[in-house]
């Protein structure tokens, strides 16, 4: 196996089928159990939570074939909705700066990885950056300016890109980076995990005024890559099958909630917080 992660590949390879996954919901307090809301067979993965935290968007493949679309599982009634239904295969939905569209890499029948954007009912599709291709992974800035994954072509490390979406250029941060891509609550910073070969993988932070970078910590796991920052700045990070909380002097403890479902055991990938839930892939 290569150090590209089988989610990745699920990314990468439409004539394979993705993993079978599911995504879990769990408070974050009050001792509550997690909770399976996508309960789908086949490929349900990359929650992110609305900015008031009443719903979790995520990437699912329902049906026939291996082409996903985006649904919105609303938190208090536990209606599921689908909000995107086209030809190509949308990933990692995130509610976009101006709260009034969500962004999507989407997926092209000849292998494209653009970013794209969409009302909050799953209409008016649009291209939202037309240069950069293939975009693997995403997180806003501001209105205009994003972080991005970039794939590396013919074996080259994949990119941290910082982009416009006004001019339409990216340059690139740093390279051989992992897929989370997070802001970092009250520091202004954004942080991403950083995989130099032969090295021992750590999670960095990226000031977009300054262009400067700087290291976080080490990875809880030394090949581990999924985490979410909590609202009062702890990182939570998956090791294994447990999640592990971070708070700077204090290390890597673990995080008190209860995520082993009666209906889902194995190792915890993808993470998204909001002030109230944890959402994670298993």
């Amino acid at each position: 196996m290569s150090k590209y992660s089988f989610l990745l590949l699920a990314l990468l390879l439409p004539q394979q089928a993705p993993p079978d996954t599911e995504i879990y919901l769990v408070p974050l307090a009050g001792g509550g159990k997690a909770v399976n809301i996508s309960n789908s067979p086949g490929y349900d993965n990359q929650p992110s939570f609305l900015p008031d935290g009443s719903a979790v968007l995520f990437s699912s493949r329902r049906g026939e074939g291996n082409q996903t679309d985006i649904y919105r599982y609303d938190i208090k009634s536990g209606a599921i909705t689908q909000l995107t239904k086209t030809p190509e295969s949308e990933y990692s939905p995130l509610v976009t700066p101006d709260g009034k569209t969500f962004s999507v890499i989407r997926q092209g029948t000849d292998n494209s990885q653009f970013l794209w954007r969409y009302d909050l009912n799953g209409g008016n599709g649009r291209q939202a950056l037309a240069n950069v291709n293939p975009v693997g992974y995403h997180i806003w800035v501001d209105d205009t300016h994003l972080l991005l994954f970039v794939l590396g072509a013919q074996k080259m490390p994949n990119t941290l890109q910082y982009a416009d979406t006004a001019t339409g250029t990216a340059e690139v941060i740093d390279s051989s980076i992992g897929r989370s891509l997070l802001r970092r609550p009250g520091t202004g910073t954004f942080s991403y995990v950083s995989k130099p070969d032969g090295g021992r993988w750590v999670i960095k932070e990226f000031n977009p005024k300054t262009r400067a970078l700087a290291t976080i910590t080490e990875t809880v796991d030394p090949k581990g890559e999924d985490c979410a920052w909590l609202p009062d700045g702890r990182l939570l990070m998956a090791n294994g099958s447990k999640i592990m909380a971070w708070a700077g002097d204090t290390g890597w403890r673990d995080f008190a909630v209860d995520v082993d479902p009666a209906d889902g055991a194995g190792r915890i990938t993808r993470l998204a917080v909001s002030r109230t839930h944890l959402a994670f892939v298993r």
